[in-house]
């Protein structure tokens, strides 16, 4: 465990979570991209913990991040079920746009990878008309592999955005994000999943009240059934905390 973590934070299995509010976490990455330290946030939940417990390398680049924020309601649920709770929750999605709202003083320079070529363009101009005052300085999908890698870091390096939102899916944009963050030349770098889909209107997040009840889950289920098989790790998080209650916070 890192010890040196500039956020408090309760750790669970490791992966030190950020206790700031929504509006302290906006603040502390607006401090960061106003020094130009280097940071890498992930915006994680339940089913990231549990394949970072299954995968020693997607641990390491979990625990090396600079800001680690709880997505997911399971999350919040089990720092508040080992007696150590978060605040709230801090979605990507809405980190995105509040992210955004800050921006819009400063005039940040933004660029967005990742999702397809008709999504990432709908969403780069759909953000660029919400937030006129951000500079959306470039864009690209995210469908390249490995060999061009190194294309696409120079692209970005060379536009030297305050902020990379990265879209590639969470198996792929933490690692990937990690990987070249030295050489990228942006200051906070932050994967954001399917946001671009929703922001693009491709997707609709849920509403409001299916938000309140915290049950996110089960209308993205009963929308998109092919993630069956990856839902079920969220009842296997619930089994194992409370099963490991008394050394949720204490397992490196």
């Amino acid at each position: 465990m890192e010890e040196t973590k500039q956020y408090p934070f309760v750790p669970i299995y490791g992966i030190p979570f950020s206790k700031l509010s929504m509006q302290d976490t906006v603040e502390w990455l607006t401090r960061a991209i106003q020094e130009r330290r280097s940071t890498h946030v992930i915006t994680a939940n339940p089913i990231m913990v549990m394949a970072a417990l299954e995968n020693a390398n997607f641990m390491k680049v979990m625990k090396q991040s600079d800001l680690v924020v709880p997505d997911g309601t399971g999350v919040v649920w089990a720092a508040n079920y080992v007696g150590d709770p978060l605040p709230e929750r801090v979605t990507g999605f809405d980190l995105l746009h509040q992210l955004m709202t800050a921006g819009q003083e400063y005039r940040w320079r933004v660029y967005m990878l990742g999702a397809s070529p008709e999504v990432i363009q709908e969403a780069a101009a759909r953000l660029q008309q919400q937030y006129p005052a951000i500079e959306i300085v470039g864009y690209r999908d995210g469908f390249f592999g490995a060999a061009e890698d190194d294309q696409v870091v120079e692209q970005i390096s060379s536009l030297r955005p305050d902020i990379l939102f990265v879209a590639r899916g969470a198996d792929t944009q933490e690692p990937w994000i990690a990987k070249y963050r030295d050489r990228l030349n942006c200051t906070v770098m932050m994967g954001v999943g399917g946001s671009f889909d929703v922001i693009s209107g491709r997707s609709k997040r849920a509403p409001g009240w299916v938000q309140s009840m915290r049950i996110e889950w089960l209308y993205r289920l009963v929308k998109e059934p092919w993630r069956f098989t990856r839902m079920l790790a969220l009842p296997k998080f619930a089994l194992k905390v409370m099963r490991d209650k008394e050394k949720v916070t204490k397992i490196n």
